[in-house]
């Protein structure tokens, strides 16, 4: 009995599931959908048990694989901010200065919408405060007295 070959298939099928889950993992979310809707396509059971996989990993609920919009933008500026240098030094410091400010653009727009939602929020939250305050200065003025009965 060859103890060495038996041990080696499953290595083989590790090695070949392992290398599949890092190449999806890199393409994001989108990628294991699309993983699972081919699944399900050639051949459902494959295409069930990579769905349960995708739930039991936590890879279809969580951000951590796809990464919001805010980290993956990050991550591009810092690859493009990195020590790559074109060669001009006014041209890298235009660049520097550019991306500085279009980040600094970027962070006050950010806070306005945020100021923006909150401003929206309290008016909502106002609003039904007063309609509420309405309705019970109009279910107390309706309330028969002590002398009505």
């Amino acid at each position: 009995m060859n103890t060495a070959s038996s041990s080696t298939a499953p290595r083989g099928i590790t090695t070949w599931f392992s290398r599949s889950e890092a190449w999806l993992d890199e393409r994001g979310k989108k990628a294991w959908i699309a993983a699972m809707v081919v699944s399900f396509i050639i051949f459902w059971p494959v295409g069930l048990a990579l769905l349960a996989y995708m739930i039991w990993s936590k890879r279809m609920f969580s951000r951590s694989h796809c990464g919001s919009r805010r980290d993956r933008h990050a991550h591009h500026m810092s690859h493009y901010r990195g020590n790559t240098s074109s060669g001009n030094s006014a041209f890298d410091a235009y660049k520097a200065e550019m991306l500085r400010r279009l980040e600094n653009e970027q962070d006050a727009f950010e806070t306005f919408l945020q100021r923006l939602r909150d401003a929206k929020d309290k008016s909502e939250f106002d609003t039904f405060m007063d309609d509420r305050a309405k309705t019970n200065v109009a279910d107390t003025s309706e309330a028969p007295k002590a002398g009505d009965y």
